[in-house]
């Protein structure tokens, strides 16, 4: 890596201290962010599809997660060990190459899905998704960075929290459409029942290739960094983003541990035993969460005006409840209408502090876990559909304080950081162990117990090893 002086910052990084924002490229980013996000959670709607076609455990099924978050964890460590020896390759190979390298890594994966469905076999299904892990992999070490550096490093925050909004949109119409594809359009009764999987999967690679070519035709600022290269561990000198890995290890893997358990989870008899592809549509309140709070994360980091800031982050929930009501019905409307109430509050009592955000967040959604294992009916159901909400704003705030100041780092910082996406590989299964030994409501001390260290990376790990700015 470059050494961090005044001498060699590069354009990317002179973006950032220049306070020039390339919006353009941004709402580009988007599209990319909204695509990853809707593929991601069709995951959540193939545990319980494979479940049954292949007559699983909860363990078995958990290992969908395994092996696509697993890929996140391989793909970064081998990235991260290639810039220790011979420099960071987004440095030479520029951000813009880099989505479009995760993009045909991705295509690749997908298209596997078909010879999989062909020969139903499960463990070719899990190779398959390892590939699209290792494309995703990319695609986050390139684009989050790019992100950050397409304008003022102060609203870093703001931009990726919005990035996320988009593609938490993605999460949150994924599964209905996905459920009804898998679990409703492409099911045959004389099929196998992975069959319903490769015509959707066979989709997206068709999709991930027009917008590799869509991005290689596409005027973008490609940022790289033509400074002398020099090995080392680089980052992982800097105490708050190795604590900050570890904050996105227990994050990621506490939200994906929820959101693959749900449609089980609401298939339980004490929760209305619903089938699959209602379940699955409820899936779109828990993701939707997401978005609806990473809008707000959006405009509460933002460098607006003070009273305008407060109104954008006011009008979001009420828009949201809005919404519900007039495509979900009252019942729904007021039942995760409590939520948006808490979720207005906590952003309010975060003042606008990404760290503060994240320990208070954290402690919400504990309470909303603790809840979903101790009740039943609906206070259960629509206490672990609220987490979503509190998720929305953790890999933004994490992913922005622990590579704070770190310069041309930046980038492999980001490697490691997506590297610690390894915990939606490992705790998932390790819920699913719980689950099939003592019950889904027991197993969630699993999210339970990551939220709570993420909670102290927002109370103390953000700052450690630098000085803290006195109006964070």
């Amino acid at each position: 890596m470059a050494a961090i002086t005044p001498t060699t910052a590069t354009s990317a990084f002179l973006s950032a201290s220049t306070g020039r924002t390339y919006r353009g490229p941004f709402a580009l980013m988007t599209i990319l962010f909204f695509m990853w996000g809707f593929m991601t959670v069709w995951n959540d709607v193939l545990i319980p599809r494979f479940k049954d076609a292949f007559t699983l455990s909860y363990f078995q099924s958990m290992l969908v997660q395994f092996a696509f978050f697993g890929a996140y964890g391989i793909g970064s460590l081998i990235y991260y060990v290639i810039s220790m020896i011979s420099g960071d390759p987004i440095n030479r190979i520029g951000y813009k190459n880099g989505v479009i390298l995760g993009l045909l890594i991705a295509a690749t994966g997908s298209a596997l899905f078909y010879p999989a469905a062909v020969l139903a076999s499960y463990p070719f299904f899990l190779m398959a998704l390892f590939i699209v892990g290792l494309g995703f992999a990319m695609l986050q070490i390139a684009a989050n960075p790019y992100v950050t550096i397409l304008g003022p490093e102060q609203t870093a925050s703001s931009r990726l929290n919005l990035s996320q909004a988009f593609n938490s949109l993605g999460t949150t119409i994924g599964p209905i459409i996905g459920g009804w594809l898998i679990f409703t359009f492409f099911t045959s009764k004389e099929a196998h029942g992975a069959d319903s999987v490769k015509i959707p999967y066979l989709c997206f690679a068709g999709v991930f290739v027009l917008l590799a070519i869509f991005f290689k035709c596409m005027h973008l600022p490609n940022f790289t960094n033509t400074e002398e290269i020099s090995q080392g561990v680089g980052a992982l000198k800097h105490p708050h983003t190795v604590l900050g890995m570890l904050a996105i290890f227990m994050y990621v893997g506490g939200e994906v541990t929820v959101g693959s358990t749900i449609i089980n989870y609401l298939g339980l008899p004490k929760l209305g035993g619903l089938a699959h592809e209602a379940a699955s549509k409820y899936l779109a309140f828990y993701w939707g969460g997401l978005m609806i709070g990473r809008f707000m994360g959006a405009f509460a980091l933002s460098a607006m005006k003070k009273t305008l800031k407060h109104t954008l982050v006011a009008l979001v929930p009420v828009a949201a409840f809005i919404t519900i009501w007039l495509l979900s019905g009252q019942d729904n409307a007021l039942h995760y209408g409590a939520a948006l109430v808490v979720l207005l509050v906590a952003f309010y009592l975060g003042e606008a502090s990404a760290h503060r955000m994240l320990a208070l967040f954290s402690a919400v959604i504990i309470g909303l876990l603790l809840t979903s294992m101790c009740t039943e009916g609906e206070t259960a159901k629509w206490s672990i559909l609220g987490v979503g909400l509190f998720c929305s704003v953790m890999w933004s705030n994490i992913f922005s304080l622990a590579i704070e100041g770190l310069g041309p780092l930046k980038s492999q910082a980001s490697s490691l950081l997506v590297m610690a996406i390894l915990g939606g590989a490992l705790l998932p299964p390790l819920q699913g162990v719980i689950a099939d030994h003592w019950g889904i409501q027991t197993s969630f001390i699993v999210p339970m117990s990551a939220f709570a260290y993420v909670a102290f990376y927002g109370l103390y790990g953000y700052k450690a090893g630098r000085p803290v700015k006195t109006n964070a």
